[in-house]
């Protein structure tokens, strides 16, 4: 099989990894349902929350929310020329951390929707028991069923939150498709799709996220610059960890092993009846004996 075909795959699988049936099957029903009572319950945590804000505190928290709404008008106010290129890695797209020190930054998705919102509980407490930094890129779908799980996460100073959009889109000004998902159509749509969720986030732990994945991972370059006008850098990887958690045991520690000092690794946290949990225990004891350290993506420039 030639290189271009190795590609192919392994990007299918990742975007799968958005949507293996889990152990226990979600239904359309249930996550409808399940959503309308998050949005209840996160209207009514929110009230709670102002109530006990202090004051300088929520002035500061309404100044940081005024400003990205305000962000995300004047961008919409921006033209943008349309763009010809559609790839994972468009210009401006960040796939390796700056450096030649051994060290390594594992990134995780979250990607929710009707058989992606799980939660693998052994995967997160393997990193944390061994601290191991990452960093995790939640959906919004995700966060609806999993406040709770990302209100947790986000206080250990080993996780930074980070965001993987809003509808679990591919970003472009015109409509186009990655592994059978419709991408954004519009500046308008590519905004929404990065900045409901950056203010989701925002809302629910405090820190606004500095960089985005888009769903698939696939982008033209202009929504990569619209993305940076809003403020965070797009970051893909140079090693696919899980194949969209769909890897045996041995494939994923065979992919991580193959980082270099520098490398960016895509894992997916949402699939816990998936493999990945236990090649990832099996490859980062492996890379931490080879003398690589975990390290998070703000502590390098990105390229």
């Amino acid at each position: 099989m030639g290189k271009n075909s190795v590609v192919f795959m392994l990007m299918v699988l990742i975007t799968m990894g958005c949507t293996t049936e889990t152990n226990t099957r979600v239904t359309s029903e249930n996550v409808e349902n399940n959503e309308i009572q998050h949005k209840e319950q996160q209207s009514s945590d929110k009230k709670e929350a102002d109530k006990e804000m202090p004051k300088t505190e929520k002035i500061e928290h309404d100044r940081v929310k005024q400003n990205l709404e305000k962000l995300a008008l004047e961008v919409n106010a921006q033209v943008y020329s349309d763009s010809s290129q559609f790839s994972e890695y468009v210009s401006g797209v960040k796939t390796r951390l700056k450096t030649e020190e051994k060290v390594v930054a594992l990134t995780l998705d979250a990607c929710g929707g009707e058989n992606g919102s799980g939660y693998d509980e052994e995967l997160l407490t393997f990193l944390i028991e061994n601290n191991i930094k990452a960093d995790l890129f939640v959906n919004a779908r995700w966060i609806d069923l999993q406040q709770e799980t990302l209100v947790k996460l986000a206080k250990n100073p080993l996780f930074t939150i980070q965001n993987h959009g809003t509808e679990h889109k591919p970003l472009s000004i015109t409509p186009r498709s990655a592994w059978g998902i419709s991408s954004t159509s519009s500046q308008e749509e590519i905004v929404d799709e990065i900045m409901t969720n950056q203010q989701k986030i925002y809302e629910i732990t405090g820190e606004v996220p500095k960089y985005f994945r888009s769903g698939t991972a696939f982008y033209d370059d202009t929504s990569v610059q619209i993305a940076e006008d809003l403020g965070v850098q797009v970051v893909n990887f140079d090693i696919i960890g899980d194949g969209g958690a769909t890897f045996a045991k041995e494939e994923v520690t065979q992919e991580m092993l193959k980082v270099k000092p520098g490398s960016i690794i895509i894992l997916h946290m949402n699939q816990p009846q998936s493999d990945t949990a236990e090649g990832v225990k099996e490859a980062v004891l492996a890379l931490l004996e080879q003398g690589f350290s975990f390290v998070h993506l703000n502590e390098y420039e990105l390229e």
